[in-house]
């Protein structure tokens, strides 16, 4: 099919209705779960200091109007669900729920990013034009049938996750010594009937290879409509699984859900009739077999932006390579890149504050401004290093000190090797600001990991 005639293609909305309504309500759950659990004071209120990402350092957390942020993202993910001002709601929804995310970068996840870039791609998708109370009140605006890309998007997103998160599976410490995951499993010595299992090497293995193959392959067997009940079933088995292994929240759940797009409009339409009996509402109102008229500037201008953005979520996780080093190791380029769960690092940071005038120094204690998760994800990131050095310097500087110098002994242990020196000590950090640039003072990599 050529081009031209596949932007013109259209298809039933049913899929796209389903996936905002389960994606808004799941949205609302994960946010009413952070505020629940007393996440939300214990991330964003109490620490005295907040990391934040380069280029975004205004972006910070608002004291006990925090909750506000979070209520005002619950809220607008409730309208997403019913398609109630969709366009507004999704707008609102991707502004908070990403300045939720850059408020604090020790909290940073890839599922958190990829919520923010999908909530972001749905902006423009026709999502509140089925099956919502604007097409509800408004039915001159509702119709049944949208173009196939507007969905067919969300399933290129979804396998551009997959797929980039199998690729960065291929690498020796992953495949060849099934780190981290030789770590991590045997901690699950305590789960009923797989307990003793998680302690086998084989099944360390076999859990290294069989998520490289699930990653790369899953995308296109879900696109196959020949694998797609099995792909769907592998799908809630890998996804349940993980939860069950590790504290990942509701990001399987998410996932799970999301992968119902692939599906073909009749299962959507039954999901949707058993909603519609749910809230007593005739689903048939929406059954006006309409498409959604789009004039030829206006799918120019959505086609032609939407290109730019999947090239871009092509290219930037490749931005690694412009460094050189380690990757793991020197984590320049690393977050945004879909680089799910490949290391196990700890670290050791003791910063040492140096007088030029008179040549006296003293250590500092971390504890007192750093929470222990702050201070554990500080002592392994170099831009995090960095940061917190310049923090200490304002500190010092308004307590009075004068013409001072930061060095930092720093050791880290990478995916179950020894610890080794992290930072150069002899490197006064105060030297350096945080940039896009090399950090050229983190000490080479004693070690050698193959793959991309």
């Amino acid at each position: 099919m050529k081009i031209s005639e596949y932007l013109k293609k259209d298809m039933e909305a049913a899929p796209l209705a389903v996936f905002r309504i389960f994606f808004g309500l799941m949205m609302f759950g994960s946010l009413v779960r952070f505020w629940l659990n007393g996440w939300i004071e214990k991330l964003y209120i109490l620490p005295d200091f907040s990391f934040a990402y380069y280029g975004f350092e205004w972006v910070k957390p608002l004291g006990n109007f925090t909750y506000v942020i979070f209520a005002i993202c619950a809220l607008a993910a409730l309208a997403v669900a019913a398609g109630w001002k969709y366009r507004w709601a999704m707008i609102i929804f991707f502004l908070s729920f990403t300045y939720i995310e850059l408020m604090d970068k020790t909290t940073y996840l890839n599922h958190y990013y990829f919520i923010s870039i999908l909530s972001f791609l749905l902006i423009f998708l026709p999502a509140g034009k089925y099956f919502s109370f604007d097409a509800y009140l408004n039915s001159q605006q509702a119709v049944q049938r949208i173009p196939a890309w507007s969905i067919d998007s969300i399933k290129l997103l979804m396998g551009i996750v997959y797929f980039y998160a199998g690729l960065a599976k291929l690498n020796s410490d992953w495949l060849f010594e099934a780190m981290p995951l030789k770590i991590w499993l045997p901690s699950n010595y305590d789960l009923p009937l797989l307990g003793n299992l998680l302690q086998q090497e084989w099944v360390h293995y076999f859990f290294s290879w069989s998520g490289m193959i699930y990653d790369l392959a899953i995308p296109f067997l879900l696109l196959s409509r020949r694998t797609r009940g099995v792909a769907f079933l592998l799908v809630v088995i890998f996804h349940i699984s993980t939860r069950i292994l590790f504290p990942i929240g509701m990001f399987p759940f998410i996932m799970i859900v999301s992968a119902l797009i692939f599906f073909d409009a009749g299962l959507h339409h039954k999901i949707l009739k058993k909603i519609s009996v749910v809230l007593n509402i005739a689903k048939s109102r929406f059954d006006n077999g309409r498409s959604l008229p789009l004039q030829p500037q206006k799918r120019y201008f959505l086609v032609s932006f939407l290109s730019v953005f999947f090239v871009v979520q092509l290219l930037f996780p490749w931005r690694y390579l412009l460094y050189p080093g380690e990757l793991f190791w020197t984590e320049e380029g690393f977050r945004f890149s879909w680089r799910v769960m490949l290391m196990e690092k700890a670290g050791y940071a003791q910063f040492r504050i140096v007088d030029r005038d008179s040549g006296k120094s003293f250590y500092v204690n971390n504890g007192n401004f750093l929470t222990p998760f702050q201070e554990k994800q500080m002592s392994f990131q170099p831009d995090f290093i960095l940061q917190y050095a310049h923090f200490l310097e304002d500190h010092f500087l308004s307590e009075g000190y004068k013409n001072i110098e930061i060095y930092v002994d720093s050791h880290v242990a990478l995916n179950g090797r020894s610890s080794t020196p992290f930072i150069n000590p002899r490197v006064n950090l105060l030297e350096h600001e945080d940039s896009f640039g090399q950090k050229t003072f983190i000490l080479p990599f004693n070690d050698s990991i193959q793959g991309l």
